[in-house]
């Protein structure tokens, strides 16, 4: 029996099982849900009855009301999914705000953010003055935020609508923006909230300052929450296998950094937690939004899904905050909304990095990554010759491992007209035939399983290989050569996917064909059934198979050459 064989077989199902596993799991129309987030404990989910808009619980506890009615706006949906976003000109209820990188649309009733567009990410190639709209009105995308408590200014009667000095703000040539929406309440408290806008940066700062006029203490908490309903968004096209990308919330739980908040999970089960720091997260394929609080107190953490509606809520709320009569006194959340920048992401808050799914093989991922971004930024700005070259170091750094499987393949190629004077001598006598061919391999001093383990051994870098070219938002629109303008998307001719077959059939040639005649049949199909497969890949990722295919063909080649050699 040809072992080697068997086990290849079994390595290349197994791989393209999980490549496919792992498409399906992040790009398929039936998303598959996260097995490890099924097991949820009594102490993290609770029933979703009587689920209300206002956070349902302060770190330290007040008073609640009862039947408290919904804090956002009262928008039809025939009104918030045609509108992409308002325009200030036409209404003095909204506020345009616009830095180097963000377009953004705030609402003076309640100081949300209501629509963020990015402009360094085109929608799409053919229009790149039209940016990329990440908070986006027709799913009923939105950043709420207020306060709450005994003496907040969101409360079920309604919500407050600040003053603003202008209606348009603009960053310009600062380094800094600073938009202040301000609110008085009866008895004299001025509550203002700060957007606070940096130069190049999808991080914003938003402070509540309260300043406590009146004879009392004040008393309140901060919430915020990201609002969406579960459409795929609505400027992001699938392709012909109806292929989209994974839309829901993270956050970060005890147990994970990243963990998981399927719509469909929170259609049942309301989510709840207590973490310190920790963030709430809408993710999407290349961008992420967040809400970041302080590292140092405890949040509570919730979401869940409004009645009767396609809406669901991801949100916080911070500890109960006091400020005494005749004091001042602030607080800060921040806010991301942005791509899905590793390095950046990792320095805001713990585990946010990790919105960009890398998979179980995350560990291995980022440094291929790091090492990628390194290869574009100082030997390759093209980001398909980055791809060639990062396959290159990649097959290099492993070369020790695929040698021992190339000098098996050629001794084993050697031994072909033998083996098969052996399978005509014995006939259908398997066991004799397999007696005989062990004899085989013990004379020429060869070994089968020698080179299957360190195939085997190369299988995570592949798969983790697959998980960095399909997750880096820098991919995204990346031109390559001649007709691929964008390495993110399919070969819209699919030449890289047949080169890519091709390239894989003539590995299958450098191998031994298999003893047994229904094996061979199965190892000929391989190269087509992986050109089927592939048809539909980004072209970044076909491209660094491909590249693998011929520098697999170029080693095994001189390997060969060696052991026919005598060397």
């Amino acid at each position: 029996m040809d072992y080697q064989r068997i086990i290849i077989l079994l390595g290349l199902a197994v791989t393209s099982y999980f490549l496919i596993l792992a498409w399906n799991d992040d790009y398929g129309q039936g998303r598959s849900p996260d097995v490890s987030q099924e097991v949820l404990s009594d102490t993290t989910y609770s029933s979703s009855q009587n689920v209300e808009i206002l956070p349902q619980s302060i770190p330290q506890a007040i008073p609640q009301v009862a039947d408290h009615e919904d804090l956002i706006p009262t928008i039809e949906p025939s009104d918030y999914r045609q509108v992409q976003k308002p325009d200030p000109g036409t209404s003095d209820r909204f506020i345009l705000v616009t830095t180097d990188v963000l377009s953004l649309t705030l609402d003076k009733l309640g100081g949300d953010i209501t629509s963020v567009s990015l402009r360094n990410f085109p929608t799409n190639i053919e229009t790149p003055e039209e940016s990329f709209v990440l908070v986006d009105p027709r799913n009923a995308y939105s950043a709420q935020s207020g306060l709450i408590g005994p003496n907040g200014t969101d409360t079920p009667a309604g919500r407050p609508t600040f003053s603003s000095y202008s209606n348009e703000y603009n960053l310009g040539e600062e380094e800094q923006l600073s938009v202040e929406l301000s609110f008085v309440q009866d008895g004299g408290v001025k509550i203002v909230k700060e957007y606070v806008f940096t130069r190049s940066s999808y991080l914003i700062d938003i402070n509540y300052l309260v300043e406590n006029g009146s004879e009392d203490d004040w008393s309140g908490a901060v919430f915020a929450q990201i609002k969406r309903d579960s459409q795929d968004p609505h400027n992001v096209d699938t392709n012909a296998m109806g292929m989209r990308p994974f839309v829901g919330g993270a956050t970060r739980t005890e147990e994970a950094s990243y963990h998981k908040l399927e719509f469909d999970d929170i259609e049942e089960l309301t989510f709840s937690d207590k973490q310190t720091g920790g963030y709430i997260a809408l993710v999407q394929h290349y961008f992420v939004s967040a809400f970041v609080p302080n590292r140092e107190a405890e949040h509570s953490y919730e979401a869940r899904k409004l009645p009767g509606q396609d809406v669901y809520i991801f949100g916080l709320t911070s500890p109960l905050w006091t400020v005494t009569s005749g004091a001042q006194d602030r607080q800060l959340i921040q806010y991301y909304v942005g791509p899905k920048d590793q390095y950046r992401l990792r320095d805001i808050a713990t585990g946010l990095d990790l919105t960009i799914d890398y998979g179980f093989l995350w560990w291995m991922a980022q440094p291929l990554f790091y090492l990628l971004t390194n290869i574009q930024q100082y030997v390759a700005s093209n980001w398909g010759l980055a791809i060639m070259l990062l396959t290159l170091c990649v097959k290099a750094i492993m070369y020790p491992l695929s040698a021992a499987s190339y000098r098996s393949n050629a001794k084993l190629r050697k031994l072909q007209p033998e083996m098969l004077r052996l399978r005509e001598q014995y006939g259908d006598d398997r066991q004799k035939l397999s007696q005989g061919m062990m004899e085989l391999y013990k004379k020429e001093g060869t070994n089968p399983l020698s080179g299957c383990f360190p195939l085997l051994l190369q299988m995570p870098v592949f798969l983790a290989l697959y998980w960095v070219l399909l997750e880096s938002v820098e991919l995204r629109q990346a031109p390559f050569v001649l007709w691929i303008d964008d390495l993110s998307v399919m070969d819209p001719y699919f030449v890289l996917p047949i080169l890519m077959g091709v390239s894989m059939y003539f590995v299958t040639m450098l191998q031994p064909e298999p003893p047994d005649p229904m094996q061979a049949k199965i190892f000929k199909m391989m190269p087509i059934m992986f050109t089927f497969f592939f048809l539909w890949f980004p072209a970044g990722l076909v491209l660094y198979w491909l590249v693998n295919n011929v520098l697999s063909i170029l080693q095994q080649w001189y390997v060969t050459r060696q052991i026919n050699a005598g060397k």
